[in-house]
Order: C-alpha cells, then sequence, then structure tokens
C-alpha cells in the first residue's frame, strides 16, 4: 500500500470543496499503485477515488487526465474522471496533482476464467483500435531504451549481465514493421475490475500508456494475467488470444515475435521492480521482488517456439 499524502477530514472536505461535493461521511487509504496515494471517498451514496500524483508533473497528471476522458469519447470503459467546478480536469493539493474518479464496483480476481480472459483479450483489442492521442509517449519509461541505466547503480552485478542477455536475445525481432498503437502497457490483475456478476471488465490505471508496440502491450498481459507460478499458462494465454483475434488479426509477423516481446514485457517489469525498489525507492524488504519476474522471463524465453506458436489456435 502506498501513503504519501496523509489526509485528514479537512483536506478531504476542502478537495471535494473543488468538485461541488459535500457532506463527505467517510474516507479511506485504498491500497495499490506506487506511485499515487489513493482515497475511496463516500459522499451522498457516492463513491470515489481520490488521487495524490505523488511523482507526476502537472503536465503529465493533465496527460492522464485527457487520457481518460479521450477513452470516454471513444467509449471505451475505464475509470471516469470528473472536472472541477472551474472545468478542470485536475486540482491540486500542495502542490501535487489531483484527480478525482467515479469508483467503480466489481472486484479484482486474480486466477480468472477461459470466459474472463476472453473478454479481456476483446478489450484490449478494442483498446488498440483507439488512435493514439499525439500527446503520448513513443517509449516506455521501463523499456529497452533505459535498461543501460543499471549501469549506474548495478555496474558488473549478475542483474546487469542478465539484462543484457535479455536485450541480446530480444533485439532481433524489432521492426518498425510491427504495428505501433494505443497501448496501457500494465495490464496485471490488479488493473481489471470484474462487474459483480462477472460477465464485464473494466481496465483502469493507464498511468504508463504509450504509442507504442501492440505485441509488446499483448505480452505483458500474457505476464500479468496468463502466467501460473513460475511459467506461462499457454492454455490461459490461448484463451486471451482468441479474444483479442475477435476484434484484432494479429499479422504474421507479430506472430513470430510475441514470444520475444512476452520475454521482453517480462524483463522491462523486472528491471522497473529492480531501479525502483533497488535504487530509486530503496526498500529492504522488496530488494527481491524482481525476481519472481525474472523467473517468468526465463520460463518463457525457454519455451520451445513450436509450442509456444499453439496459443495462436
Amino acid at each position: 500500500m502506498s501513503q504519501y499524502s496523509v489526509l485528514n477530514q479537512h483536506n478531504i472536505d476542502e478537495i471535494c470543496d473543488w468538485y461541488d461535493i459535500e457532506k463527505v461521511t467517510s474516507f479511506s487509504v485504498l491500497s495499490g499503485g506506487s506511485e499515487n496515494t489513493n482515497y475511496l471517498v463516500t459522499a451522498e451514496n457516492q463513491r470515489y477515488v481520490l488521487t495524490i500524483c505523488e511523482q507526476k508533473t502537472k503536465q503529465s497528471a493533465q496527460e492522464l487526465a485527457y487520457l481518460l476522458e479521450y477513452l470516454a469519447q471513444n467509449t471505451f470503459k475505464t475509470s471516469k474522471l470528473l472536472r472541477t467546478v472551474t472545468d478542470e480536469p485536475i486540482s491540486n493539493w500542495k502542490g501535487k496533482p489531483v484527480m478525482l474518479k467515479v469508483f467503480i464496483d466489481g472486484e479484482i480476481i486474480e486466477n480468472l476464467t477461459a470466459t474472463l480472459l476472453e473478454t479481456i483479450g476483446t478489450e484490449i483489442g478494442r483498446l488498440h483500435k483507439i488512435e493514439a492521442p499525439s500527446y503520448l509517449p513513443k517509449v516506455l519509461a521501463y523499456g529497452k531504451e533505459y535498461f543501460r541505466e543499471v549501469s549506474t547503480y548495478a555496474a558488473g552485478s549478475a542483474f546487469e549481465a542478465w539484462l543484457k542477455e535479455i536485450e541480446d536475445y530480444i533485439e532481433p525481432y524489432f521492426s518498425e514493421n510491427l504495428p505501433k498503437c494505443l497501448i496501457h502497457s500494465d495490464i496485471f490483475f490488479s488493473n481489471i475490475v470484474i462487474n459483480p456478476a462477472e460477465n464485464d471488465v473494466c481496465i483502469m490505471d493507464f498511468e504508463e500508456a504509450a504509442n507504442y508496440f501492440r505485441i509488446f502491450d499483448i505480452g505483458m498481459t500474457l505476464v500479468g494475467l496468463c502466467s501460473d507460478e513460475e511459467t506461462l499458462n499457454l492454455n490461459k494465454a490461448n484463451n486471451l488470444l482468441n479474444g483479442y483475434q475477435k476484434e484484432i488479426e494479429l499479422n504474421e509477423l507479430e506472430r513470430f515475435s510475441l514470444q520475444a516481446f512476452t520475454v521482453y514485457a517480462a524483463a522491462s517489469m523486472t528491471f522497473w521492480r529492480h531501479r525502483n525498489f533497488n535504487h530509486v525507492n530503496p526498500d529492504p524488504k522488496m530488494y527481491d521482488h524482481y525476481l519472481g519476474l525474472k523467473v517468468i522471463a526465463d520460463a518463457v524465453k525457454d519455451i520451445p517456439r513450436n509450442n509456444f506458436s499453439g496459443i495462436f489456435y
């Protein structure tokens, strides 16, 4: 649970006033997220998520707000952003950007059924068909463009050597002919809300959205939703892709490259965890948190190509 900003009743009331929300009856810290402080706020029988952006600039917070509104305009289900009484997409508390969103009813389910995986795949396909807005970044904050940072804080380490091996493995699969689009880039089960009837899903937390290779998004989703302990569950991967290809048929080059991009996705998140918890925000309890995804990256890399290709059929 991340909680950098501590708000009291007066603070909550003051922020909610900017949105013309009165009579706050309760509030509590929400778990999840590593760069924000989130509060669940209840007022007049309506629940909201109040987000204090701890590491975002005003511009980056505004762009995230604009993206949520843009997705809503394109009828994509995600968090509904509320504007202030002065029609601003974000507000400010002690110099930090603030966003207020409608709370999404439902639950987080870690072990997803075949039907839900297919539904999620279809939703990702719908997302990838939405034109990427110009303000989205074209590289990932934890992508291979930043792997070299390991040498500044862990030079000569076994982790640096491993990441270099991964980079050498994935490099031949990069091609400008691979389609790029609006991607989420961080679809793990904790970023998906399942409705009470368990027949619909809502993908949230577009903090890391980018205009990037669409098979990176698929690869990250395979890692985030289809991994069983220390490897990739190919049956689950097949369910997800069946849903995705109801919207978008992957081309031959994407099929050829998906295994490598799944390794890349797992390695990039491994890199983020290693960098964040060992260097940027050191936390002794989390020093080894990266190892779980490192195991997945290695396991996917070792799957025989013929076996991996079975997820398409």
